[in-house]
């Protein structure tokens, strides 16, 4: 009997590896780009995942038929069964939400990767339940509410706990006295009234190190002896380009670096070992959360509730709505200056079919004056009026279409050139404005649904794929 795991996962392919010998995922708009589902695409030609920023306010989404795998912290590559698994040096890591994550896992495959094939760095940080009330007093930014911020910012005030840290703490009562009084003067600083006790959280560094302490490792060090052996690395990105701490539309951003600068840095490794990056964006643009959104569309009629419908746009982490709006080519463009694509993922085109028109937003004006890139001040973004081109739309087509239409395009060799004309030509126009190569088109939520450019990383032989 095929057991639940081998149903789930890939198997490892036999083919000469594309992409080597480190890749970077990462999203080119304001997250929820569909990035999960890349990961597990060229999960099945790498032997290491590593998430490199970021915590649980990453959301991402992997559909194997009738089976949805929803991870937080997890690297999406956790379908391979050969693919071994980091968070980072990089992440900010919440130990609680993570065994809910291995619990789901394990209840699905039967499998427990922790300190097997799931290591978690030294270096990484640890969200404790203070980090979730301080983040929870927030009420501008729209924050997941999940620790995120506040850990890293006691990482940047050199008082956090690191995953190394957590023997030291234990064995020195002054240091988890000194945390406590910190802890509760910034929570009633913030208004919240719950406090931290020192037999908390002694309790809670206790357990971390229990449930944790095997799959605690020094990850950097493991990663570059990878690669060093000739082994393929996955970086795999959380949020999108627009909510970088440093190039995003602050303060309306997430609290790390999301960019390419930083994927080796937060694994622990060398900028040198990076050959591919790819940019995943939406067909359209999504955006959760408080800030400005140039190309946003109401929810409550035409394309923007045709987009939050079709596309199910809620947030895989919070559940709340996204905000929609037309696909934004002067944010792409800032994404790959900071970045440097070298492919781009375009996910999501099914969702436009069925609109009379789609339009494209190639530019900006503000006071009247046009502009090509995206001003500094959030503000000034809030005042940019999108200038747009318009194309043909073209007709809704089932899932089934859609896979049938992806499965024919490997089938045959034939790429691109399965799809209808109106859509063809929506993807070349993405291609030529935003300056970098499609090598693939997501076309509906299953592993299957994508239709890549031939002989491109993507151009995946699924014959050799167990479901």
């Amino acid at each position: 009997m095929v057991s639940w795991l081998n149903q789930l996962v890939h198997t490892p392919s036999t083919e000469p590896l594309t992409t080597v010998p480190a890749t970077v995922v990462l999203g080119a708009q304001w997250g929820d780009e569909g990035k999960g589902k890349a990961i597990d695409q060229l999960a099945p030609q790498s032997t290491w995942a590593v998430r490199f920023q970021g915590g649980n306010n990453a959301g991402h989404t992997i559909v194997l038929g009738d089976t949805t795998i929803k991870l937080h912290q997890i690297p999406s590559g956790v379908t391979s069964p050969h693919c071994n698994l980091v968070l980072g040096d990089g992440m900010v890591i919440d130990p609680w939400v993570l065994e809910q994550e291995l619990d789901r896992w394990h209840g699905l495959t039967g499998e427990r990767p922790e300190g097997k094939r799931l290591f978690i760095s030294e270096r990484a940080s640890v969200i404790l339940p203070f980090h979730r009330l301080y983040d929870s007093a927030d009420k501008v930014v729209g924050t997941t509410g999940r620790g995120i911020g506040p850990a890293y910012r006691d990482r940047i005030e050199r008082v956090g706990i690191r995953f190394a840290d957590i023997k030291g703490v234990l064995a020195d009562s002054k240091k988890i006295d000194d945390t406590i009084s910190r802890m509760n003067q910034q929570l009633r600083t913030v208004g919240v009234d719950q406090q931290i006790n020192a037999a908390d959280l002694a309790s809670n560094l206790q357990w971390i190190l229990d449930r944790y302490g095997n799959a605690i490792k020094p990850t950097g060090q493991m990663v570059d002896i990878a690669l060093r052996n000739g082994e393929n690395v996955l970086l795999e990105g959380a949020q999108g380009a627009l909510l970088d701490i440093d190039q995003g539309t602050y303060p309306f951003v997430t609290s790390s670096v999301v960019g390419r600068a930083n994927a080796t840095h937060g694994a622990g490794i060398h900028p040198g070992h990076i050959t591919e990056c790819f940019g995943i964006t939406k067909a359209y643009c999504t955006r959760v959360g408080n800030g400005p959104f140039p190309s946003e569309l109401s929810l409550e009629e035409g394309p923007g509730m045709h987009m939050a419908q079709v596309g199910h746009e809620f947030g895989t982490t919070t559940g709340r709505p996204r905000r929609t709006g037309w696909l934004d080519i002067v944010a792409l463009r800032d994404a790959h200056r900071i970045s440097g694509y070298t492919g781009l993922v375009v996910t999501k085109l099914d969702v436009l079919g069925g609109l009379d028109e789609i339009k494209i937003c190639i530019g900006y004006e503000m006071d009247g004056k046009p502009i090509s890139f995206v001003p500094t001040l959030a503000e000034d973004v809030a005042r940019c009026l999108p200038v747009y081109e318009t194309h043909s739309g073209f007709p809704e087509l089932s899932d089934e279409d859609w896979i049938e239409m992806a499965d024919r395009s490997r089938a045959e060799s034939s790429g691109y050139d399965v799809m209808p004309d109106a859509v063809r030509n929506i993807v070349d126009r993405i291609e030529q404005l935003a300056g970098i190569p499609v090598v693939c088109v997501g076309v509906g939520p299953d592993r299957r649904a994508s239709i890549a450019k031939v002989g491109g990383p993507f151009d995946i032989d699924w014959a050799e794929v167990t479901f």
